[in-house]
């Protein structure tokens, strides 16, 4: 990377800090007026020329003003965004809605995607804290109609499953509950390993929903990460560069869409389990096409061997990083201790 004298890095920050508010090209007389510079238009106009001829920067037309690059955002990101906190205040707010439903898994990530979404104007996603592997908590099963049965797993942690299965007969629901209560009693604690070793006597409905019970679990512990929560899906169809545009369906698909997320997740922030802080990728870092005109802030929390989860935000490239770093980060933080304190058996 080629060095940057201090007043390119000045302006560099100040051409990124405008463009993201205003989503218009900057010239060099509008930063000068905006900002009460100390020196001429003239000499900013040299400054953007060479961060322009250093890649930072582009030129969308010759008459028009300068915008970044990804390697500007990068540069912004990586060098000059300084770690801004979030107002004490407003720390003290939200961590207060979150105490108010610390018990509630399912609230807390919610009201941590609306959060999100809210802060960052992104639209923002929160996968439910997965354990590294599953757990049997307890067990319900719900008569549907006829032969076909609700099945609800719920694991240690709090992450619940549901399946509609099929049963070889019709069964009562009375007896449907016995044959929940029998295994709940029987498998309580347990992974997967450990419960395809039980050695019980069953009858045919037992052993039939037991194995229907080793496969749910197979598969939960085949996933990177939880249920997907989302929020915010309006905030980025609303930016003037993504107004009536494909761009933002295809980049917003990968969150919607199960499999394209947990790759995404796989291939970043879970690559590795060690990584600490905010991951920034920025225009889908060469590796997803449906991210080119995107950036996203992921973070990691929990405790690893106990239960994990992911939350980010998805938005243009004009994206506001300070404030989205900072929530990110916070949230990051405070979804930890609500994972040690609430999921500890």
């Amino acid at each position: 990377m080629n060095e940057l004298s201090e007043r390119q890095r000045l302006i560099l920050s100040l051409v990124i800090h405008e463009y993201i508010r205003t989503a218009t090209p900057v010239a060099s007389k509008h930063m000068v007026e905006q900002y009460n510079l100390d020196f001429s238009s003239a000499t900013v106009r040299n400054e953007l020329a060479e961060l322009t001829e250093k890649g930072y920067l582009r030129q969308p037309h010759l008459s028009a003003g300068r915008v970044p690059t990804e390697e500007g955002y990068r540069l912004f990101v990586g060098t000059l965004v300084q770690d801004i906190e979030l107002p004490e205040s407003m720390r003290r707010t939200i961590s207060h809605q979150f105490y108010q439903m610390r018990q509630d898994v399912e609230q807390w990530t919610r009201l941590a995607a609306s959060v999100l979404a809210l802060q960052s104007r992104g639209a923002s996603l929160v996968t439910v804290p997965h354990p590294d592997q599953a757990h049997f908590k307890h067990m319900e099963l719900i008569i549907s109609r006829g032969r076909q049965v609700l099945m609800v797993l719920v694991l240690m942690g709090g992450e619940i499953l549901q399946h509609l299965i099929m049963l070889a007969e019709p069964v009562s629901q009375e007896r449907l509950s016995e044959v929940a209560d029998l295994l709940t009693h029987l498998l309580k604690n347990l992974s997967v390993e450990q419960i395809i070793s039980v050695s019980q006597e069953m009858d045919v409905l037992e052993k039939e929903i037991f194995d229907m019970v080793v496969d749910e679990m197979q598969q939960a512990d085949s996933l990177v990460s939880g249920e997907v929560i989302l929020d915010g899906i309006t905030n980025v169809l609303a930016e003037p560069e993504f107004a009536g545009s494909e761009e933002a369906r295809r980049a917003l698909r990968v969150l919607e869409e199960k499999p394209l997320l947990q790759h995404l997740l796989s291939q970043t922030i879970l690559n590795n389990p060690t990584a600490n802080g905010v991951q920034v990728l920025i225009g889908g870092e060469g590796a997803w096409d449906s991210l080119s005109q995107c950036s996203v802030v992921l973070a990691r929390y929990g405790t690893p061997g106990l239960a994990t989860g992911t939350l980010g935000v998805l938005g243009p490239m004009r994206m506001p990083y300070g404030r989205t770093i900072s929530i990110v980060r916070f949230l990051s933080g405070l979804l930890s201790d609500l994972v040690n304190d609430t999921m500890v058996e």
